[in-house]
């Protein structure tokens, strides 16, 4: 149920964190998968592990920023592979942390370009070749941020709230013709973006006492739950948010 073997699947910004993770776990799957970041390095570098595990994997540096390259990067994997069956919108950024009414335009302007209209590109650049191929599974990576209010997030969260909503719409435009789409919403998840809380102690010690699951999560619990929507035994889950955060967002508040 779970086996993607023969399955090609492009994952955005998957140099580090939870892309890195998801990459590596769809190859363990069976999936060959396209590296996708800015820096051709990195993206080698993970490559070049999950060849060493035994996967397939090649290399398409990419801005997702920049439409030109969103082309190229489906382009070049069709070219390579003669199909596309599986995408993982998982790239986004956040260069501003503070109230709304002081966020310059500029922040705004990056954020939504970059967190919401590539991926409205992108998944419409690959769904043609999704249904060449006999269907296949969009995977849009949310956030719990884009269900909660933040002092400090907000337009981060609007950003994967509207994320949550383009899965939505895929899902009805699509779904004729065989594809998914999906949100995946981690919580707090072990990666560069969280860096400061978790090199923290004594914030590290608070987050995971308030959290049902004890722990912070780790990126390789985001992969299984790619590695899952897209695979067969997700067959009948469309157009969903699943919340991935170790129970942090049912808690009662203290």
């Amino acid at each position: 149920m779970f086996d993607l073997t023969g399955q090609v699947a492009v994952i955005t910004g998957s140099s580090r964190g939870i892309g890195r993770a998801t990459a590596e776990c769809m190859a363990r799957a069976g999936a060959k998968v396209v590296v996708s970041s800015r820096k051709p390095a990195a993206c080698q570098a993970v490559a070049d592990a999950i060849t060493v595990n035994g996967g397939e994997a090649m290399v398409v540096p990419c801005n997702v920023s920049e439409k030109d390259q969103l082309q190229n990067l489906i382009d070049q994997t069709v070219a390579r592979f003669g199909r596309l069956d599986i995408l993982v919108c998982n790239a986004a950024v956040n260069p501003y942390f503070g109230p709304m009414a002081k966020m310059p335009d500029e922040a705004y302007d990056k954020i939504m370009h970059s967190n919401v209209r590539s991926n409205f590109w992108l998944c419409n650049m690959a769904a043609p070749h999704m249904v060449a191929s006999g269907g296949g599974s969009i995977i849009i990576v949310s956030s719990i941020g884009g269900r909660q209010g933040s002092p400090t997030l907000a337009v981060y969260g609007m950003s994967k709230a509207a994320d949550s909503s383009l899965a939505m719409s895929l899902a009805v435009e699509w779904g004729a013709d065989g594809i998914r789409a999906n949100c995946i919403a981690p919580g707090l998840i072990k990666t560069d973006f969280s860096k400061a809380l978790w090199q923290n102690e004594k914030l590290l010690q608070h987050v995971e006492q308030g959290t049902p699951a004890r722990r912070m999560g780790e990126p390789a619990d985001i992969g299984g739950v790619a590695v899952f929507l897209a695979s067969r035994a997700a067959a009948y889950v469309t157009g969903q948010t699943l919340i991935v955060d170790g129970g942090i967002t049912i808690r009662e508040p203290s």
